[in-house]
């Protein structure tokens, strides 16, 4: 159950509610994290900085590995609300996030992705060099940061326990499943 309730928008302060239309008219969906998130304007704002993030790492990336790559960090953070909705946008993408089958440059990008959500502090010197093999210093600037941000959102969520939206329940990862190990293959 969640710790704060969702600011319900016919409650909320002009500030807020200018906020949502927003970016309900430039993003989409308000969802309870936003809606939680709009207790506080600059947290808000702060928060959806992820959307201009991911679309620094997209043309490089490609739509599906910043897929993959958040769904990896919020995995690993143990996030329901962020790894159930990046496991929706896989399955609606065809993938099984179960058994993802990557390639050896999606498995740099994912194992960096967890240990990002694990503890930044153990990206070794070898990791770091796959990643700069593989992108330039402001890609892998762009992509920290983003999985810093996408980090922020799972310690939001976490923490004050907002609860899964109800379009999220059929992806929902089965209980005790934990974080699916990807098939080594190629794709």
């Amino acid at each position: 159950m969640a710790r704060i309730a969702p600011l319900d928008e016919t409650e909320a302060p002009p500030e807020a509610r200018a906020a949502q239309d927003d970016h309900e008219r430039d993003v989409g969906r308000i969802t309870n994290m936003k809606r939680t998130l709009l207790h506080s304007v600059p947290a808000f704002d702060a928060l959806m900085q992820w959307y201009p993030l991911r679309d620094t790492v997209r043309p490089f990336l490609g739509d599906r590995l910043t897929h993959l790559f958040a769904h990896a960090v919020s995995t690993e953070t143990d996030c329901l609300i962020c790894s159930t909705f990046f496991r929706r946008l896989l399955a609606e993408s065809g993938e099984d996030p179960d058994a993802l089958v990557l390639d050896d440059r999606d498995r740099v990008v994912v194992t960096y992705g967890r240990q990002l959500g694990r503890d930044a502090h153990g990206v070794s010197d070898a990791m770091y060099a796959e990643l700069i093999r593989l992108f330039t210093p402001a890609q892998i600037v762009a992509l920290t940061a983003f999985g810093a941000i996408m980090l922020a959102t799972n310690v939001f969520n976490n923490a004050l326990r907002v609860d899964l939206d109800g379009y999220l329940e059929p992806f929902r990862a089965t209980a005790g499943a934990g974080p699916a190990a990807p098939d080594q293959g190629g794709r």
